[in-house]
């Protein structure tokens, strides 16, 4: 079990950015140190202070008709790598700008759609954790105690963004 909190998908394990790796294992997972794009075919990572920003883009949005059905359907799709059940998830692009440039890394959304407040929410701490104004454990804490429990409500979710940002 785990919980989508904004952007993010916590489990007691792990904290990712969009959806969990899926089955020929793409993903982004969010570390202490840094961000960790996990592809089979070119692993890459970057540390915090590496990182001049991190923005995720193509962020779907938040549409209450069909929602539900939508997204059980991109969990699922991203959970398994596969279009078995429709489009398949929806991605998302990481922007990352270091020192080198800017590099981009695809993710998928594990959510048809997210409120706007939550991914914009889910922004601003990804830019405190790339400031170094707030701490990614708190995130991976909160995984650990709380992500068996399920996602939690709307109202919840957006205090815990909020809880995660602070220093």
């Amino acid at each position: 079990m785990a919980a989508m909190v904004g952007l993010f998908w916590v489990t007691p394990d792990a904290v990712y950015v969009g959806s969990p790796p899926n089955a020929i294992g793409i993903g982004v997972r969010l570390t202490a140190g840094g961000l960790e794009a996990m592809d089979p075919d070119s692993p890459r990572a970057w540390t915090w202070a590496e990182l001049r920003s991190a923005v995720v883009e193509d962020v779907p949005g938040h549409n209450p008709v069909g929602r539900a059905t939508k997204a059980l359907g991109a969990m699922l799709s991203a959970a398994i790598g596969t279009d078995y059940l429709g489009e398949g998830p929806p991605e998302m692009t990481l922007r990352l700008e270091t020192e080198e440039g800017v590099q981009e890394v695809t993710v998928h959304a594990a959510a048809a759609g997210y409120p706007a407040e939550e991914a914009r929410l889910s922004q601003d701490l990804l830019d405190r954790f790339v400031a170094g104004t707030a701490d990614p454990r708190a995130v991976e804490e909160w995984g650990r105690e709380h992500a068996l429990e399920g996602t939690p409500d709307p109202r919840a979710r957006e205090a815990l963004l909020h809880a995660w940002a602070q220093p």
